[in-house]
């Protein structure tokens, strides 16, 4: 990868809708060369989807909560349905495996504080294995990119 992918990939980030002839002109190339790199970038893996970004708050959850997980168990297959289950709640946006003090950080949206009740109580605290949460309601968001700046 050099600086030429480099900048096709910044402007990719925040435009992959972006006409091949537009992002050309942008980063100083020809057409074809510029789309032959877009290919070669998606082939290789450094691009692996475009998608699409909605509105929480026009979806009507506006809100954020991170809650942190620990669990009772560590097994296999306790760690295996416990992930599969966050898989299926639509209010989960992000959801990691950690080391240290809890084993999840889980990334929700929901509408207000009682939709944030609603989640706990109708979906997260019915997970068996459960031993802990802790959590907090996110103010604002400073920063959002799904992938590193390349």
């Amino acid at each position: 990868m050099d600086e030429i992918d480099r900048r096709i990939l910044r402007v990719l980030q925040f435009d992959a809708r972006i006409t091949n002839l537009d992002l050309a002109e942008k980063v100083g190339l020809s057409p074809s060369p510029c789309w032959n790199r877009v290919r070669r970038l998606e082939q290789s893996g450094v691009i692996e989807k475009y998608v699409t970004l909605f509105s929480q708050a026009a979806l009507g959850t506006p809100d954020t909560v991170i809650i942190e997980v620990r669990l009772e168990k560590h097994d296999d297959e306790t760690l295996k349905k416990f992930e599969h289950a966050l898989t299926q709640f639509p209010e989960v946006v992000e959801a990691y495996l950690l080391t240290g003090e809890y084993d999840y950080i889980i990334k929700v949206a929901v509408a207000g504080t009682t939709g944030y009740e609603r989640f706990l109580r109708d979906k997260l605290y019915k997970l068996p294995g459960i031993r802990e949460t802790r959590s907090s309601l996110t103010l604002r968001c400073l920063k959002r990119n799904l992938s590193p700046q390349p």
